[in-house]
């Protein structure tokens, strides 16, 4: 395997690693209830600790298939048919798009449940438009409940459901809420049925950390939490002085291994930024003393990069 590509695979690698820890970070319970005061009407202004005990049983996280057909599986117990999340087996079908976190949220009337969906972006994509996607899954989260949260056409038993869209690295840091209306076109007949059912909100986060504000509450800590900038004991500073967020072992590890994998991330974006200007500097006739002088390098060093660019003639 030669550099380019075992380079490829490293830097895969850690941005796959650093997913995974921003994914078991935002899918503990106290950050997850930290997003749903800021999110689900129900807790807003409840003090985070109490919604924890709304939560129920552990997040699922990048377990549960998105794929119509494969959300949900069936199992046999007590000589009954059960329909629950599909958590089985997950390395079989190891190419399928998984949703990020999902968990089930119990009202406090305590018997009523909503479905909440978290998912993280680094950025927002390019190849396509983050609401349409938020649409297909917060579509799907309606669309997998039939048999296994409403059987048949007892379709006044659907849950509401919540996806969340965390987006790094944006121009601004901003909160939509995009949800069902009901526009009278001709005449005011009431139809019966519930317009909170399908509920997305998109969370756009800045490069800079937000100032410490009640109205930049949320964007500061997932901002800190997810941050590529912050050291370990910045981030754990901010955590517990601010948010009074108890870090436990496992927040601690997931902390400090991200940083590590952010330290890995800018320094691979630093060197091809060097190489660019190596190269361009070489393409626009400069001389290896002048680049070396330009990119604190040695002749040797600039020479080496400007060798593995340049086709080898047979």
């Amino acid at each position: 395997m030669d550099t380019e590509i075992k380079n490829a695979v490293s830097a895969t690698d850690q941005d796959a690693q650093y997913d995974d820890k921003a994914k078991r970070l935002l899918g503990n319970k106290i950050i997850l209830a930290h997003i749903l005061i800021k999110t689900v009407d129900e807790f807003k202004g409840m003090n985070p600790k109490d919604v924890v005990s709304y939560i129920e049983g552990e997040p699922f996280i990048s377990v549960v298939p998105v794929e119509p057909g494969l959300t949900n599986i069936e199992k046999e117990e007590n000589g009954q048919r059960i329909v629950g999340m599909n958590t089985e087996n997950a390395e079989i079908n190891e190419g399928l798009i998984r949703f990020d976190i999902i968990f089930y949220v119990r009202m406090k009337d305590g018997i009523s449940q909503v479905i909440v969906n978290v998912e993280g972006q680094k950025d927002e994509p390019t190849s396509y438009h983050i609401l349409n996607r938020a649409v297909f899954y917060v579509s799907r989260l309606v669309s997998s409940q039939k048999e296994r949260d409403f059987v048949k056409t007892n379709y006044n038993d659907i849950k509401r459901v919540f996806s969340i869209w965390v987006c790094m690295g944006m121009d601004e840091n901003s909160m939509d809420y995009v949800h069902l209306t009901d526009d009278k076109l001709l005449g005011s007949y009431s139809w019966k049925g519930r317009l909170d059912l399908l509920n997305i909100v998109l969370i756009g986060i800045s490069n800079e950390l937000p100032e410490h504000d009640e109205k930049y509450e949320l964007h500061r800590l997932l901002s800190t939490l997810l941050s590529m900038e912050l050291t370990v004991d910045e981030k754990l500073g901010i955590i517990e002085k601010e948010y009074s967020i108890v870090v436990d072992d496992r927040i601690r590890e997931d902390v400090s291994a991200m940083c590590n994998l952010s330290q890995g991330i800018r320094e691979k974006g630093g060197a091809e930024r060097e190489e660019k200007i190596i190269l361009n500097m070489h393409r626009k006739g400069y001389t290896l003393e002048q680049i070396a002088e330009c990119v604190e390098k040695t002749i040797e060093e600039v020479e080496a990069v400007i060798r593995k660019r340049e086709p080898v003639l047979a």
